[in-house]
C-alpha cells in the first residue's frame, strides 16, 4: 500500500504504555487510542507475538481502522524480547533514513517497526529505541546541535546536518526511585508534604551538583545528614535529591557536549519544568516539545516516506 490517498496507523508501543493514532491521507489525527498494554503486558500475555497482535487488533478496532490499513510503530515492540526485533542501526545514522531499516512483522497487513539506534563503542556504549523517532519529529534536515530527552533512562543526543552522532543515557530517573525507595535516604524524603518540586531546596541541590559534580555520593548523604542535625526539614528531601541528580547529569553532559549551549528538550509536564528550570540555571537556551508530539510528529515523517503519506 503506497499511494498517499490511504490511511495509516502510527503507534508508539512503550515498555508499558500503548498508544495509536488513526491518520488520514493528509496527516491529520483522526482518532487515537491508548492503553497499558505495553510491551511487558504483551510478552507476558501470549508467545510468538500473539499478545502483540491481539492488543494491536483490539486498539485498531477502536480507532476504527479498515481491515488493512498500514500500521507503523516505534518503540519496545521492536526490543529484542518484543514483538519483532527491530535491530538498532549504528551511528553515525541520518535520522531521515530510519524508515529504511524499518522491519516487517509477518502478520496480516502491511505493519512496519521502526528499528532504534546504537553507539557501538566499546569506550561508550549505548542504545536507544523509541527516542530516534522522537528526534526525528523535533528536528529539520540539516539540523545541528543538542537534545535531551528527559525521563526514567534520560537521553542527551548530538545530531550534527541530520545524522546522530553521540549520545548518552543517564538513570536520573530510576536512580531518583531506586535511592528514594530503598535507600537510607528513605527517611529523608516525605511523599505526603513534599515542598514544591521546583523550588528552594532543587535549586539548592541543583547548584550544588554543578559545583560539585564529582562529589555526589557525599552529597546525597549529606542530604540526610543535614536533616538529623537540623539543618534541613525532611519536606525538602525529594526536592533536594531532584536537583542532585538532574544537575549530576547536566554537569556531565555539559562536559561531554561542549561548548554547544542551545537544546532542543523533549518533555512534558512537572519533569519538563525542571529540566527547563535546570537547563536555564545552567545557562542553556531551550526549545521544549511536548514527548507525545514528538513521537507522532517522527513516525509521520517516516510513513511518509514509506507510503507517501502527508507528515
Amino acid at each position: 500500500m503506497t499511494p498517499a490517498d490511504n490511511f495509516f496507523v502510527l503507534v508508539d508501543w512503550g515498555t508499558s504504555s500503548f498508544r495509536g493514532w488513526l491518520m488520514s491521507p493528509g496527516g491529520a489525527v483522526l482518532a487515537e487510542s491508548r492503553g497499558g498494554e505495553g510491551m511487558l503486558h504483551c510478552a507476558a500475555a501470549g508467545t510468538g507475538g500473539t499478545g502483540f497482535a491481539a492488543v494491536l487488533g483490539d486498539h485498531l478496532t477502536r480507532l476504527g481502522a479498515a481491515v488493512g490499513t498500514p500500521v507503523l510503530i516505534c518503540g519496545m515492540a521492536g526490543a529484542r524480547q518484543g514483538w519483532v526485533e527491530a535491530p538498532y542501526i549504528k551511528t553515525p545514522t541520518r535520522l531521515d533514513a530510519l524508515h529504511e531499516s524499518a522491519i516487517r512483522v509477518d502478520a496480516p497487513g502491511d505493519i512496519l517497526i521502526l528499528p532504534g539506534i546504537a553507539h557501538a563503542h566499546a569506550e561508550a556504549p549505548d542504545v536507544m529505541r523509541g527516542e530516534e523517532t522522537q528526534l526525528l519529529g523535533v528536528t529539520e534536515l540539516g539540523y545541528t546541535g543538542l537534545v535531551c530527552i528527559p525521563g526514567t533512562h534520560s537521553k542527551w543526543i548530538r545530531i550534527d546536518d541530520g545524522r546522530v552522532v553521540a549520545f548518552s543515557t543517564y538513570m536520573t530517573g530510576e536512580l531518583f526511585s531506586t535511592i528514594g525507595q530503598h535507600s537510607i535516604l528513605t527517611h529523608a524524603l516525605d511523599p505526603a508534604n513534599p515542598s514544591p518540586a521546583d523550588g528552594a531546596a532543587f535549586r539548592e541541590g541543583l547548584a550544588r551538583a554543578l559545583a560539585e559534580p564529582t562529589a555526589l555520593t557525599a552529597s546525597l548523604f549529606r542530604l540526610r545528614a543535614a536533616q538529623l542535625l537540623g539543618f534541613e526539614q525532611r519536606t525538602d528531601g525529594s526536592a533536594r535529591l531532584s536537583g542532585l541528580l538532574i544537575g549530576s547529569e547536566l554537569a556531565d553532559a555539559a562536559r561531554q557536549y561542549a561548548p554547544l549551549r542551545s537544546v532542543r528538550l523533549i518533555a512534558a509536564g512537572a519533569l519538563g519544568r525542571l529540566y527547563a528550570a535546570a537547563l536555564g540555571q545552567h545557562g542553556f537556551e531551550v526549545t521544549q516539545v511536548d514527548a507525545e508530539q514528538a513521537s507522532r510528529l517522527g513516525l509521520a515523517k517516516a510513513a511518509g516516506r514509506l507510503w507517501g503519506a502527508k507528515a
